[in-house]
């Protein structure tokens, strides 16, 4: 997995599939990175073909610590399977999910980006 920080944006990028296994290597991932006011995090889906139920429980908890912070979460590149999950759970109307990360990048400074992994 890759972790970029710019904006301060914060650019996660989880592989294969996020099952209970990678979902906790996320997690302790994200609780690496001190959120601080203003970033944007950023999780780049594009590179995972399946998430179960566990998988959702970084998500979750990695939004609830950038609200609290005063910062921005958005899931890029969801693929059909991952966008099933968050569609099934009624996620996809809590996370805001963009098609692309280009969409978010085209209007930052790349010098402000760091990628985690």
């Amino acid at each position: 997995m890759t972790l970029t920080q710019e904006r301060q944006v914060i650019l996660f990028k989880p592989q294969g599939s996020i099952d209970l296994q990678v979902g906790t290597a996320l997690s302790e991932k994200m609780a690496g990175v001190k959120p601080q006011p203003d970033q944007l995090w950023v999780i780049d889906l594009a590179e995972v073909e399946f998430m179960d139920s566990s998988g959702l429980v970084p998500l979750v908890q990695a939004l609830k610590v950038v609200r609290e912070s005063g910062c921005r979460l958005v899931l890029c590149n969801v693929q059909a399977p991952v966008r099933l999950v968050l569609e099934l759970t009624h996620l996809d109307s809590v996370f805001e999910i963009v098609n692309n990360c280009e969409d978010i990048f085209s209007h930052l400074n790349k010098q402000s980006l760091v990628t985690v992994g």
